[in-house]
């Protein structure tokens, strides 16, 4: 069976399975939801940094989902591609993906419907150096020990979205299983590091990023446009992984959601302020949403 090794275990997460749960729960109990949840999730979208930066953000999305769905059959993850230059969503179709916690099954099944569907090519060797999906894997080995996963790397164009509204589709024939997508992006990228400082340096031009560059996106995202989240990421560079959001969302609208809701909005200057007490001229925003 193939598997998929890890590649930033020890790294953005703990490498160790007792470390790895101590920090996950500890991202968990960071994750506090005051937002009242809809009776049903069918989508998230969630960051991929180091959980030392990002990890509460992301545990938002799926504490939200234990609490409306103790049981999850499967999680679609669309993954940002970071080093993926092909223009079609690649799949990782058959065998495993291996963490910290273990080994978690690809849902085979789910894999060959959406390749039928021809949105989509089988490519496991385009996952190797991939670690957005990666990192969120852990959370749902935790919390979701019977579901299994699909990986789906998604460049930023229109094939995403169609993949997207495929997945969405599929899901919503099928009546036995309960599968959520997950859509895997970190927004704006700020400073000189990046290369990426249209407002200068400082805290102000941070604080744009934030409000003015970030809220772009992620009212896009909220408003359910993958289209205008393509374009405005294209245009203003507040999203490195805009087709991984924009096929959520359009995962989303298919299975009939109309909006959807901010759990939380950050970055990772504030949250080095937050909990080391010193800043950065640079700054990489992060957000949680579910549909």
């Amino acid at each position: 069976m193939e598997t998929r090794r890890p590649i930033v275990a020890g790294q953005f997460y703990p490498g160790q399975r007792d470390s790895c749960i101590d920090e996950i729960n500890e991202c968990l109990d960071a994750a506090t939801i005051t937002h009242e949840l809809p009776d049903t999730i069918a989508a998230g979208i969630v960051p991929h940094a180091g959980w030392t930066f990002s990890g509460a953000t992301a545990a938002m999305v799926f504490k939200a989902v234990k609490k409306r769905h103790e049981q999850v059959d499967t999680f679609v993850i669309f993954g940002a591609a970071h080093g993926y230059y092909g223009s079609m969503p690649a799949v990782y179709s058959k065998g495993c993906w291996s963490t910290s916690l273990g080994e978690v099954p690809v849902d085979e099944e789910l894999a060959d419907a959406v390749l039928e569907s021809g949105t989509a090519v089988s490519d496991t060797d385009a996952h190797a150096g991939e670690h957005s999906m990666e990192v969120q894997v852990p959370f749902i080995q935790h919390l979701f020990p019977n579901a299994k996963i699909l990986p789906i790397l998604t460049p930023p164009g229109e094939q995403s979205i169609q993949a997207g509204e495929i997945v969405g589709s599929i899901i919503a024939s099928d009546e036995e299983r309960k599968i959520i997508c997950i859509g895997s992006t970190d927004l704006t990228h700020y400073g000189p590091r990046y290369g990426f400082t249209p407002k200068g340096t400082g805290k102000k031009a941070l604080q744009w990023a934030m409000d003015v560059n970030d809220k772009q996106f992620i009212d896009y995202a909220l408003q359910m446009q993958p289209e205008k989240m393509l374009e405005t990421a294209a245009e203003n560079s507040n999203a490195c992984g805009p087709g991984a959001a924009a096929a959520a969302v359009a995962a989303a609208k298919a299975l009939g959601k109309t909006k959807g809701l901010l759990l939380a909005h950050t970055n990772s200057n504030e949250v080095m302020r937050k909990k080391f007490g010193t800043e950065s001229a640079e700054a990489v925003g992060y957000t949680a949403i579910i549909f």
